[in-house]
């Protein structure tokens, strides 16, 4: 196996957690929302628009930070949470752009 190859097969393994973070709906819903108000939603407001519980939404929001899709920033008493999608989008894009320089070559 070459040394790129097994290079790509690390990248692969890097990008699981953000792959499987991303095959959930609700989480997919979260991030949509999130990209449609920048300025950043709490817990209720997110919990209204996607009809889940608080719980559940807290839930997925905790695994999305986790990941790096968002962050939060607390305001008063409430956390408000933003998309910072940058970093785990770029590394989904290395990802894609090294499969594709192994698998179509030149």
């Amino acid at each position: 196996m070459s040394r790129h190859t097994e290079d790509v097969l690390q990248q692969f393994k890097a990008c699981i957690p953000l792959l499987e973070v991303l095959t959930d709906e609700n989480r997919q819903a979260i991030i949509m929302l999130l990209a449609q108000n920048k300025a950043g939603l709490n817990v209720n407001a997110i919990a209204g628009h996607i009809n889940l519980s608080r719980p559940a939404v807290s839930h997925h929001l905790k695994v999305l930070k986790q990941s790096g899709f968002i962050a939060s920033d607390k305001k008063g008493v409430e956390n408000y949470y933003v998309l910072t999608v940058r970093q785990p989008l770029e590394q989904l894009k290395s990802l894609i752009m090294s499969v594709e320089a192994e698998c179509m070559g030149p």
